[in-house]
């Protein structure tokens, strides 16, 4: 018997707008994954791969608040990794970090929420489709954050429905 997955952490953070749209952001080392909602905030779709330095958060942070005004974002969803066990480590401190600095350089809401499976699901989602191997790497940071993305939206549907 499996395990079942994890409940999604609402996180820590502002409250997000209910209309307008939303930038979803798996942070990784090398690679960020962007994904916008729709103003509506019912869909989530892939937007865009930042490439940054390795280790170097000032470009990183700067990419993103380039990205935040390009796609016209009302609040921002980032990517938090916590250990399977619930803990934070070292990639969750990082998140933390870009999340309160994305919240003072933008002035926009900024919610963390549990990422643990996005890139699993991500890389299944691309597997059943049937996307090469090569379309799979180029794509997977967006994918992921388009489930991170999606499962803010899904939540936050449910929560206003009652």
């Amino acid at each position: 018997m499996s395990a079942p997955a994890p409940a999604p952490s609402r996180g820590d953070g502002d409250e997000l707008p209910t209309t307008g749209r939303l930038l979803g952001i798996d942070l990784g080392a090398v690679r960020i994954g962007l994904a916008v909602s729709d103003p509506g905030q019912v869909v989530a779709s892939p937007a865009e791969t930042l490439h940054v330095p390795r280790d170097a958060d000032g470009p990183a942070l700067d990419a993103l608040t380039d990205a935040v005004a390009r796609h016209e974002a009302a609040g921002l969803v980032v990517g938090y990794p916590r250990d399977l066990d619930g803990r934070e480590g070292r990639a969750a401190g990082r998140a933390r970090r870009f999340a309160d600095e994305l919240r003072a350089r933008t002035g926009l809401p900024v919610r963390l929420w549990d990422e643990r499976f996005t890139t699993v699901e991500a890389e299944r989602v691309m597997i059943d489709a049937d996307v090469s191997r090569t379309g799979r790497k180029e794509a997977v940071d967006q994918v992921a954050a388009s489930v991170l993305l999606q499962g803010v939206l899904e939540a936050h549907r449910l929560r206003r429905q009652g």
